[in-house]
């Protein structure tokens, strides 16, 4: 049977085993720091108590990157909260200006294309994040979820361009479970997951969904349930499992590395 309880993590086991990866991966490369991408979220607070748990709180870098009239004034703060927490240095750097500056200088660019407005807001948040990753000689940790990734709730080589993922193997239930081991604050646990790109966007909202019934239709896809069996343990339309089966097909390509094409018969190879 579906259900949440089925996904519960051994939290002592799991974040054993992701910061020992975070570890090996940062010295592996000979280099100094994360760095992590704090927004007030679930996400990148789990992301940045494990770096510290890892490496140590002074070979972590926080950058929080808020627009001006889009950014709540709570997440600043949550963000404050959450780097005293753990005792990291956090960087705030304003990006409302880069923002407006590529828009105008784009060409071709229109507003009312919301996909391709919206995108440049984590391709410039990645952008400052490998500044502080080359100038600091840091590894940028990405901060995305496994329900994020497969159905492609992410922007490539935004969001998605990051070094490492240490927390893209745990549905978004098991972030939940995690981040109260972690004892990350109430505030930023109780707080309605968003990826900040207009005021009052939230992500269950946009797609059209709770967290937790997405998880298990994940998790029933990954059980190689039919559509109509969840559909019918989850007590949801079938047509609704198999949009979200689609989306996970559709998206495949921007969780992979972009094709190489192999010249090897024309070498005699």
């Amino acid at each position: 049977m579906l259900s949440i309880e089925k996904l519960r993590l051994n939290c002592e086991f799991t974040t054993d085993m992701i910061t020992d990866f975070i570890q090996t991966q940062v010295n592996g490369a000979g280099l100094n720091k994360a760095i992590v991408a704090v927004s007030g979220g679930i996400d990148s607070a789990i992301t940045l108590a494990l770096s510290a748990r890892a490496l140590g709180s002074d070979r972590v870098r926080a950058v929080t990157m808020p627009e001006r009239d889009i950014t709540d004034d709570r997440d600043i703060t949550d963000v404050m909260e959450l780097t005293r927490l753990f005792d990291v240095t956090c960087d705030t750097v304003e990006i409302t200006g880069i923002i407006d500056s590529l828009k105008k200088s784009l060409p071709l660019y229109d507003p009312s294309d919301k996909i391709s407005s919206i995108n440049i807001v984590p391709r410039v948040r990645m952008i400052v994040s490998y500044h502080y990753a080359n100038m600091l000689k840091g590894m940028v940790m990405g901060c995305s979820n496994k329900t994020e990734l497969l159905t492609g709730y992410f922007t490539k080589y935004g969001d998605g361009g990051v070094d490492l993922m240490p927390i893209a193997d745990l549905y978004k239930c098991q972030v939940r479970q995690l981040a109260e081991y972690l004892k990350v604050p109430d505030n930023i646990l109780r707080k309605a997951p968003s990826a900040g790109l207009w005021p009052g966007q939230t992500d269950e909202g946009e797609l059209g969904i709770d967290y937790d019934t997405l998880d298990l239709i994940i998790y029933g896809r990954e059980l190689k349930m039919a559509p109509s069996a969840i559909s019918e343990e989850l007590d949801i339309a079938q047509s609704t499992v198999e949009g979200f089966f689609r989306r996970v097909d559709a998206n495949e390509h921007k969780r992979r590395m972009p094709l190489i094409l192999r010249h090897r018969n024309t070498l005699g190879i």
